[in-house]
């Protein structure tokens, strides 16, 4: 397939998106599966297109004057990818599957049409019935952070110390060229440019378990917890086990780590990983039909992390299409569920015992105002400070992120280089 048919064939998908509003891998999916002559370089390159009109959906429409998947890819070409309009042009030849020729709109919009004077949510690429809500967490910031989520993510890694250094898994993937992360003492990063970055899962250092794929900003929310060896932890929305290994390395094996969920079927993967990563005090607590399969932990942990469900607005970057289908009452279902969840977890921690409280959501709903909700009825808990938080886990640094907004810190790609995320850890009397 040519460049231009690349762009045709994203057209056709993301018109898809647009009518049905679901996922963009499953649309792709459908796409790859109906066009079986595309190679699996082509398809990448389709992917490509789509997840960048995506990341700039608000934006690329304000530009072309129109919201249709044409005028969105035609924007996003130039918005996304800086291609000049004489580049996007020679795309547009009508010719061999190509897209139609531009119109002489369409050319004048892409020479001349600017985002001065546009809205935030425009600006900053996210939903306009969030405006609101990016003004109360980023004020004048909002169109800055919401475009560095609407930004291309790298590829992050967290090294496990379980099985090698940091020095050790750089010069094991020196040939991928990675940097250690600014922040977090046991990250790597590899800049993933315009494509789809490493097939990490084929390296022979993450098959060993040398290494984890884990924003910097999850590995900051894992360390932030300082979980000591012989410590007794519970992972109370472990999904499939990224912070509870991260957990077990930081306790050198020592102690135990309860890992729970929900839904077993999310819980499914850790096996494997744990297998993988040489972690060896992780016990799995699915759920059983009616059983309380937590009983024996009320009041003995030392550590309950609950890395809570979200609407995911901090993970847009690695999620362009998710914040286009998030709706009003999926926030309202999450703060239903965010406060369960703090109740429930109130009753394992114990005297002494710290409770963390982790989101990938940017929004102040579901981060400061659901944790002075819960210190409201639990006044047997308080908040450690930034300062005594950063300084018990080794990083006196991330102090400066506390958040200006309550207790805990805020991360973000604007002001930290991270995915945007949430941390407070409380502490029982």
């Amino acid at each position: 397939m040519t460049p231009a048919a690349h762009v045709s064939a994203a057209i056709e998908v993301l018109d898809d998106l647009l009518k049905r509003r679901r996922p963009a891998a499953d649309a792709l999916k459908d796409w790859g599966i109906a066009h079986r002559f595309a190679g699996s370089k082509d398809r990448a390159a389709i992917a490509s297109l789509v997840f960048d009109a995506l990341r700039k959906r608000a934006s690329a429409a304000f530009v072309m004057g129109d919201d249709a998947p044409r005028a969105i890819m035609l924007g996003s070409l130039r918005e996304a990818r800086g291609l000049p309009a004489e580049a996007i042009a020679a795309l547009c030849s009508g010719e061999r599957h190509a897209p139609a020729p531009l119109s002489d709109n369409e050319r004048a919009r892409l020479e001349t049409a600017a985002l001065d004077g546009a809205p935030d949510h425009v600006r900053g690429d996210y939903p306009e019935w969030l405006a609101a809500r990016f003004e109360a967490a980023f004020g004048a910031r909002a169109a800055e952070e919401g475009a560095a989520l609407a930004a291309r993510a790298p590829v992050d890694l967290r090294v496990n110390l379980l099985k090698c250094s940091r020095e050790q898994a750089l010069e094991r993937l020196a040939h991928l060229s990675p940097a250690p992360t600014p922040l977090s003492p046991i990250g790597l990063r590899i800049d993933a440019g315009q494509g789809r970055g490493p097939a990490l899962t084929g390296e022979t250092a993450y098959v060993k378990g040398l290494v984890e794929l884990q924003d910097e900003a999850s590995q900051l929310a894992a360390l932030l917890c300082a979980a000591a060896p012989g410590e007794q932890v519970l992972d109370l929305c472990a999904g499939g086990g990224g912070k509870a290994l991260a957990l077990a390395a930081q306790m050198h094996n020592r102690g135990q780590i309860y890992a729970h969920d929900s839904d077993g079927r999310r819980l499914a993967p850790i096996h494997e990983r744990l297998e993988r990563a040489g972690a060896r005090n992780i016990q799995a607590r699915a759920p059983r039909g009616q059983a309380d399969v937590l009983a024996d932990l009320e009041a003995r942990c030392d550590l309950v992390l609950i890395d809570a469900p979200c609407t995911g607005t901090g993970a847009w970057r690695r999620h362009p299409d998710a914040k286009w289908r998030l709706a009003p009452g999926a926030l309202d279902l999450r703060l239903k569920e965010q406060g369960g969840l703090l109740e429930k977890a109130a009753r394992f921690v114990k005297p002494g015992g710290r409770l963390a409280y982790v989101t990938c959501s940017v929004l102040h709903e579901e981060n400061e105002d659901q944790v002075a909700a819960f210190l409201d009825i639990h006044p047997e808990f308080a908040v450690l400070s930034a300062v005594a938080t950063a300084e018990n886990s080794g990083l006196p640094d991330l102090a400066r992120f506390a958040s200006p907004h309550g207790p805990g810190f805020r991360l973000s790609p604007a002001t930290s280089g991270t995915d945007g995320f949430y941390v407070c850890v409380m502490a029982r009397r």
